[in-house]
């Protein structure tokens, strides 16, 4: 048994049971893997994989717990490879973060501002995505950090943890009859057309949440991932919008106006995700602590390596 093995075996399962499409993204050859993928199986003395003819169809029930096992291997294998990149340059790499756009554009540039000037030597990316891509994508390693409001605590197989909370506001084009009202309610508000976030996204599921629970039915005229396409489509009077509060900004929205809405709908929590047990890299802990102060290295480092049974 080796770690070539394992690679492949986890590749051909990432790849939907294709053992081709695993060759070419391993760049290796077809037979080449099956080959090794048999030779594991004789050395362990179980079929990993339910074949017809020479396709592969299934996974069987003792290759789910080798896959899993192997994934450990192979993060911890990775875990290792970073320990010694740490060791020998500590302020230079790479840090990749999936994020929403609400996240990337209105919370996360001050704290990537600080850690560039901090680490000028790491280069850092951010992938922008649904929260449901952005758990993926930490779960595959495509990147080391996730960060989103919804869906990120539903995975057992990540460690998350709250960063911070925030409300919705409603916004409205200049002179619209609803910044009148001396105090907005739901009723008040379900009698225009409302343009907010797709279901996914920052704190949708409390709009939901608030409306059902008042048994009103809201006119939702438009859906979109991006609080600005939300307040174009405001300004142009097609609605009125709810979004998250931060991402009002008075000097930049100058054809617009905020109402509070806090005491409409139930606050929503940011929060940030890892792999379990994964080996994070210094300056890792510190853009966490960066983004969010309460949640130190020793707090981080603690709950990564929590059995998911006591999370």
């Amino acid at each position: 048994m080796n770690l070539q093995q394992l690679r492949f075996l986890n590749e051909i399962v990432r790849q939907g049971l294709n053992i081709s499409e695993a060759a070419s993204a391993l760049y290796t050859s077809q037979p080449g893997i099956s080959k090794q993928i048999k030779l594991l199986e004789e050395e362990l003395g179980i079929e990993i994989f339910v074949r017809n003819g020479k396709r592969i169809v299934a996974i069987t029930e003792p290759g789910k717990s080798v896959l899993a096992i192997s994934q450990r291997m192979l993060r911890d294998a990775g875990n290792l490879k970073q320990v010694a990149e740490e060791f020998h340059s500590q302020n230079s790499g790479s840090l990749t973060i999936a994020t929403t756009h609400t996240q990337a554009r209105y919370a996360l540039p001050p704290t990537v501002e600080q850690f560039i000037k901090r680490y000028p030597g790491v280069k850092l990316g951010l992938h922008q995505g649904s929260p449901t891509q952005i758990a993926e994508q930490v779960l595959s390693g495509e990147a080391d950090i996730g960060i989103a409001t919804e869906s990120l605590a539903l995975y057992d197989e990540l460690v998350t943890l709250p960063c911070y909370e925030w409300n919705h506001c409603v916004i409205a084009p200049l002179h619209h009859p609803l910044l009148a009202e001396k105090k907005l309610s739901l009723a008040k508000l379900a009698k225009y057309p409302i343009i907010t976030y797709d279901f996914a996204f920052a704190g949708r599921s409390k709009i939901n949440a608030a409306f059902e629970a008042a048994n009103i039915q809201p006119i939702i005229a438009l859906t979109a991932i991006d609080a600005d396409v939300i307040k174009t489509y405001v300004e142009l009077g097609l609605g009125v919008g709810i979004l998250a509060k931060m991402s009002f900004i008075p000097e930049r929205d100058k054809q617009l106006r905020m109402m509070d809405a806090a005491h409409l709908f139930k606050p929503s929590t940011t929060r940030i995700a890892l792999r379990q047990n994964e080996y994070l890299r210094g300056y890792i802990y510190d853009f966490i602590e960066l983004f969010a102060p309460h949640l130190t290295r020793d707090i981080v480092s603690k709950a990564m390596h929590v059995s998911p049974l006591n999370k």
